[in-house]
């Protein structure tokens, strides 16, 4: 119990080191990676450790659903090239580099040992980025390539990482020995994710009682992992190709009422998990501080600063030679992209180049790593430093440099919405009688008012109507509660009654589109 109050403590010291990072305006993984350095230093922390094959599954998987699920198949055809270029030779550059630079640090560092290493520092995390950069609607074109790299590269990565561990383990490595079994294993992964996720989909469609049916996709997210593992498959792709999949079949399928519950269900452990990675790898950090002779440890944090310095510097010099290979080709031929996005530019490879921070993938690879492994105290204490000082270096000038260079692409974004909504005006209106009873206008009325907007945002000439349309709507809403309230106090109804009255109200807020809006501006 004793051991369970302390894990409580460090979980909400972490939701409040959150909530800081929120009213500041920094990513939250920035102040969470303080908090885990921090950790590393307080005497008498608990000790926890995971089994190192649960650990990938635990964080990683549902990390990789979560993205996949909103990953734009669009977006990252539009950008194949750049997210080629990023997701494998970046990655691979990155991987080779810090080999080279550990092993010649530590030359008894076994090769594979560096790879590992390598590759768990190799692959950015968008949360930190899209964290930053969502806020201040930069280009759409580096949203989506920042977004869709996070999703792809961390399947590169593991896919190197596995091999190097592998190869520890096997005491050596031959292409001729795994390659015949690698390439199997990627294709097996790109035909069984979809197969999986069409399976899945099938059944969640079939189950309506919301708790179950949130049970049953976190079921489904680590059983896809698990059986990927166990049949050699790679359970990072495979995992990647389930959740695209649901991603496509399941809005037509699966009905707002669980859908929505469903979104803050998943947005919730994704928050979680991120905490518990940084308590994890904070805990792991003290022992191996504490047990290291002082030369050792200062030979430990160069090894980390000079990873550091190269994965920072790798990527930088790689994506603007990429930009600058694109930007040429574009002069010579012509910029003809498949629809209005922001040409390549100094500026916009700056910012992809700069948001380079890593995450929880890199947290989770690092812990993976089984006991005895070669070097796992300088792997793990190197990766968090990699997290930490990306975090802190790029996570907190990547806002101001975004400013600095002012890039606009006119928000293609708002633009679809806006043609979107009118055709779905146009197809709801077209279900009308075109001579309609009170019923039929006031539909067409909230389906104008619902689907028709911005009506609160400022220039629009119904500006003020949407100002007073909000007021006017808080202000009954809350009336009704203060009386719901007053009702349940004196004893004129139950909990029973006030339950279902209180869900009735809060489902009138919640789907409300000017509430709604202003909820998400100010939250």
């Amino acid at each position: 119990m004793h051991a369970l109050a302390q894990i409580l403590i460090l979980f909400v010291a972490a939701v409040v080191l959150a909530a800081a990072a929120r009213r500041t305006g920094a990513p939250y993984p920035v102040f969470l990676a303080i908090g885990g350095a921090l950790l590393a230093l307080i005497p008498g922390a608990p000790s926890l450790s995971l089994p190192p094959d649960l650990v990938l599954a635990l964080f990683v998987a549902p990390i990789l659903v979560d993205a996949g699920y909103d990953a734009s198949l669009r977006d990252l055809k539009d950008n194949w090239a750049p997210l080629v270029s990023l997701v494998i030779v970046a990655v691979g550059l990155t991987t080779a580099a810090v080999a080279v630079v550990v092993h010649a640090l530590v030359p008894g560092l076994p090769w594979a040992a560096a790879v590992a290493l390598g590759a768990i520092v190799a692959p950015p995390d968008a949360v930190a980025a899209t964290a930053v950069l969502r806020p201040l609607r930069p280009p759409q074109r580096i949203l989506g390539i920042l977004e869709g790299e996070s999703l792809l590269n961390d399947a590169s990565a593991l896919l190197i990482y596995r091999l190097a561990v592998g190869a520890v383990a096997a005491g050596g490595f031959s292409i001729q020995a795994v390659g015949p079994t690698f390439l199997l294993g990627v294709l097996g992964s790109l035909v069984a994710g979809p197969v999986l996720g069409f399976i899945a989909q099938r059944l969640f469609e079939r189950v309506q009682h919301i708790p179950t049916h949130i049970v049953l996709q976190f079921i489904g997210t680590f059983s896809v992992w698990q059986l990927a593992e166990h049949v050699g498959l790679s359970g990072v792709l495979t995992t990647v190709c389930f959740a695209m999949t649901l991603a496509r079949l399941a809005p037509e399928r699966i009905p707002p009422r669980i859908r929505t519950p469903t979104n803050a269900v998943w947005a919730t452990v994704v928050f979680a998990l991120n905490i518990f990675a940084f308590i994890f790898i904070g805990l792991q950090l003290r022992p191996i501080l504490m047990g290291l002779e002082a030369p050792t440890r200062e030979q430990y944090l160069v090894v980390a600063g000079a990873v550091l310095a190269t994965v920072i510097l790798v990527r930088i010099a790689w994506h603007m030679s990429f930009n600058a290979v694109v930007r040429w080709r574009d002069r010579r031929h012509g910029f003809n992209p498949p629809r209005p996005m922001l040409r390549p530019t100094v500026g916009s490879g700056l910012v992809i180049s700069w948001a380079g921070m890593r995450g929880i993938v890199t947290l989770a690879a690092a812990l993976a790593l089984p006991e005895g492994f070669p070097g796992r105290d300088l792997i793990v204490l190197t990766a968090f430093l990699v997290v930490l000082g990306t975090l802190l270096i790029q996570g907190l000038t990547l806002k101001p440099l975004l400013r600095a260079l002012s890039l606009h692409d006119g928000d293609p974004v708002a633009h679809e919405e806006h043609a979107a909504r009118h055709r779905m005006l146009e197809a709801a209106f077209a279900q009308l009688p075109a001579d309609g009873s009170a019923a039929v206008n006031l539909v067409r009325k909230n389906l104008k008012l619902h689907l028709g907007r911005p009506l609160h945002e400022d220039g629009s000439p119904f500006a003020s109507f949407g100002a007073e349309y909000d007021d006017r709507y808080r202000a009954a809403l809350q009336a009704a509660r203060q009386v719901l309230f007053a009702l349940r106090d004196a004893g004129d109804i139950g909990d029973d009654a006030f339950h279902t009255l209180e869900n009735d109200l809060d489902w009138l807020e919640v789907s409300d589109p000017l509430r709604a809006a202003n909820a998400d501006a100010t939250g």
